[in-house]
């Protein structure tokens, strides 16, 4: 299952918005499509970018819209380590979706 698939909570609907496809690319812009992992790599290929969230938002309009709070990192980054850095935490903060 998709990490921004509709499994009912309001803000998984926001990523399909115009306001987060102007976000995103705002960012990737300002980061010059550079991952902001530490790996450094660039891509122009917007499909395989993620616009992160630095501080998990858990639904909180002030921290989804921040663009402070919006990163870029290449999708693998992305999936391989925060990913796995937010599934390890799990067990000490509960199941949020």
């Amino acid at each position: 299952m998709g990490i921004h698939q509709d499994r009912g909570e309001p803000w998984r609907r926001w990523y399909k918005t115009k306001r987060w496809q102007v976000l995103r690319l705002n960012v990737f812009l300002r980061d010059n499509y550079r991952c902001q992992c530490g790996c450094g790599r660039i891509e122009g290929n917007t499909s395989r970018l993620v616009a992160d969230h630095k501080i998990a938002h858990r639904g909180d309009e002030r921290l989804f819209w921040d663009e402070r709070n919006v990163q870029t990192l290449m999708k693998q980054c992305h999936d391989e380590a925060k990913q796995k850095a937010e599934q390890s935490s799990l067990p000490t903060r509960g199941v949020w979706y």
